[in-house]
């Protein structure tokens, strides 16, 4: 299966496209988040956190230095995680993220392709790149093309 690709001109399409995401993205998932800094990957979040109705996009920031932000909503917890400054297993294992998942949580990892465990456990993986000043270009593929 082939990723689907579509491109945003501005950080608000952005956050836009991230609110129709919930339905692919329903509890439990591990979604990998790859993308140069600076790419939108927090952008997206802001928008998947408001279609599941479990955090305002003002409310989301960056978990770059708290390394996980949690959003609840009545039926969902998301998880946004930072593996930007975790360098080793054990310093992973620290975070206590097997604690995390559960039927009802949703992992948004960023830098998780660091690590094989999330590469081979990812059910859907979003490449965010560059496009041009605003735009981005947003590529999204599901476990079964993820696994290829």
């Amino acid at each position: 299966m082939q990723p689907k690709t579509t491109t945003t001109h501005s950080p608000e399409e952005t956050i836009e496209f991230g609110r129709g995401l919930n339905g692919l993205l329903s509890p439990p998932k591990v979604v990998l988040l790859r993308g140069d800094l600076g790419a939108g990957k927090t952008t997206l979040v802001k928008g998947i956190a408001e279609g599941f109705a479990a955090a305002q996009q003002e409310d989301v920031t960056s978990p770059t230095f708290t390394l996980v932000h949690e959003y609840r909503a009545k039926d969902v917890t998301l998880y946004h995680i930072d593996l930007y400054r975790i360098d080793t297993l054990r310093e992973l294992e620290t975070l206590g993220i097997d604690d995390l998942m559960n039927g009802s949580s949703v992992l948004l990892v960023e830098w998780g392709e660091k690590f094989e465990r999330f590469r081979r456990e990812r059910d859907v993986e979003i490449a965010i790149d560059h496009a041009g000043e605003n735009e981005r270009r947003i590529s999204i593929s599901t476990s079964a093309a993820c696994n290829e």
